[in-house]
């Protein structure tokens, strides 16, 4: 947005929202060198987690407290599928309650957290491989703000959302998220959330609430994944239909699976994966989340 164009608009706006839209424009007039920000892969599982206190939000919340405080947020998310790679790309996306056949009180739920049209940009401007593509009608869909409302509670850190082109390999994906790396050090904290076993043909639905009951094939899959993140074996993960039938059965459709990879993919030599949340549920969804950060 030119200099003249948001003068303009903040005429227009309540002294309230002017306010934050001018605190928001100034911080990110220039994402300046910072220290190396780390990254996230969240598992989210159930929408209900967003209005839950249980292991898994507690993990989010033990994750938080040592998290730096970023000037902008990127999340990659499972619910956001497009033909081609689109970012979100206005002043103040929507809270989407992407779900159906659950208690009011969690489409109750807003997360308001601004947007930034110039982190967009700079998106933009890092990927020189495809053109992506600026969206203005989509927003934070509950695969993002319902894990990023316990890292950052009080919404007051700006959100833009990368979509996944369902028409792309697992390579392509690593490769892209290879091209925005150099966000970590312009203070971005890029999640990825989504689910690194997800299956939900296949899931006890009455066993919902008993975390831990896995069947053989996921308990098998959870550690082959976790092997290969130990061992920085990427190449397997990108292949993860090569590794056997519990990978496949893990992984039945890829969009879950995915942000795992973009956050994989930003691992630099002098970092290692820290685990949370390695609790299986309903059989066949995993809720592993893992942090990439400097040893």
């Amino acid at each position: 947005m030119e200099r003249k164009d948001f003068l303009k608009t903040m005429a227009l706006l309540p002294f309230g929202v002017s306010m934050k839209l001018n605190a928001l424009h100034s911080l990110s007039q220039n994402f300046e060198a910072t220290e190396r920000m780390p990254v996230l892969f969240l598992g989210h599982g159930n929408p209900m987690n967003a209005i839950e206190t249980n292991i898994f939000t507690k993990g989010f919340e033990s994750i938080a407290k040592n998290l730096p405080k970023p000037r902008a947020i990127l999340c990659i998310s499972a619910h956001w599928e497009t033909k081609g790679t689109y970012v979100t790309a206005m002043e103040q996306p929507k809270t989407i309650h992407d779900f159906g056949g659950f208690p009011q009180a969690l489409f109750d739920v807003q997360y308001p957290a601004l947007g930034s049209p110039i982190l967009a940009n700079e998106i933009k401007n890092s990927i020189s491989s495809i053109t992506i593509g600026l969206d203005e009608d989509w927003g934070l869909d509950h695969g993002c703000w319902s894990v990023v409302k316990f890292l950052y509670p009080n919404a007051d850190v700006p959100v833009v959302q990368m979509s996944i082109d369902y028409t792309q390999p697992a390579s392509y994906h690593y490769a892209l998220a290879k091209e925005i790396a150099s966000l970590r050090r312009k203070g971005v904290l890029i999640v990825g959330s989504g689910n690194s076993i997800h299956n939900l043909r296949t899931a006890a639905w009455d066993k919902m609430m008993t975390p831990g009951y896995a069947y053989d094939w996921a308990t098998i899959a959870n550690e082959k994944i976790k092997g290969f993140i130990l061992d920085c074996d990427h190449n397997s993960l990108i292949n993860f239909n090569k590794q056997g039938k519990e990978m496949q059965l893990a992984v039945p459709t890829p969009e879950h699976y995915l942000p795992m990879l973009y956050v994989l993919a930003l691992q630099e030599k002098d970092e290692r994966p820290i685990f949370y949340n390695d609790t299986i549920v309903a059989g066949s969804l995993n809720m592993l989340s893992v942090k990439i950060d400097k040893s």
